[in-house]
């Protein structure tokens, strides 16, 4: 009601399965959540599905399948539990209607361990992914976004080159930024020494305005595109990058 509003409720379908409810019906609460999805999208409708959280989904087939007596392969999950898994986020996409389901599916990781195996499976499922990170949250950046360790496999294929050119630039910019981070801060670094250190330094301050939004905050696509245009374009102009 708060999140989505009266407006949003209308189009909307929620359902929930807290975390002390029976695994079976934890199971079974995403796996009719996507049922659903699929009803509208073979009606020709284009469907968002979120989900939170496809861990717990994990972790609820993994007690299910040790009750089952199946043998665990990595931390205590089953062979079974990775098959389920890959066909819950498959069953998202396009069907023959014209309708869509664009999933989005949250994972949650101990301690930011990217190599946490349901994190890993889920990565070799989907078409992209978006990293949050808790330095970020600490620093009160929101979204708390780690734009280089996100990524987008389709990007290249559907967004503009100049668009492209820009939002690589944007992560190289970032990811240079944070190589040199403990020198700036130290005042180790010496200005000119790096011409990418240079420019990364002076637009920090302006890709960290680009990149936190409020929640009440609203932007459109060609608003969000014009920002990322204006984040760059002085020094296009006179910088080789």
């Amino acid at each position: 009601e708060i999140d989505l509003g009266k407006e949003g409720l209308k189009k909307s379908v929620v359902l929930a399965a807290t975390s002390d409810a029976p695994k079976m019906e934890q199971v079974n609460c995403a796996l009719l959540a996507t049922s659903i999805a699929e009803y509208f999208r073979d009606q020709g409708k284009h469907v968002n599905l979120m989900m939170d959280s496809l861990t717990r989904f994990a972790q609820a087939n993994r007690e299910i399948s040790a009750s089952n007596h199946e043998p665990p392969i990595t931390r205590g999950f089953s062979s079974s539990v990775f098959s389920k898994l890959a066909k819950l986020v498959e069953r998202s996409g396009t069907s023959k209607s014209g309708g869509t389901i664009t999933g989005f599916y949250t994972v949650l990781t101990e301690a930011d361990e990217m190599e946490d195996p349901i994190a890993d499976a889920v990565r070799g499922y989907i078409d992209g992914h978006i990293i949050l990170n808790r330095k970020l949250a600490e620093k009160n950046h929101y979204p708390a976004i780690d734009v280089p360790a996100s990524l987008s496999r389709v990007m290249a294929r559907i967004a503009p080159e100049d668009q492209n050119l820009r939002a690589g630039m944007i992560r190289e910019l970032i990811s240079v930024y944070n190589s040199a981070e403990e020198l700036i801060r130290l005042n180790a670094y010496v200005s000119g020494s790096d011409p990418k250190v240079d420019l990364a330094i002076r637009k920090k301050d302006k890709i960290d305005r680009y990149l936190k939004q409020k929640i009440q905050e609203r932007s459109t696509y060609s608003h969000a595109l014009q920002g990322l245009k204006e984040v760059l374009e002085e020094e296009q102009e006179e910088e080789e990058f």
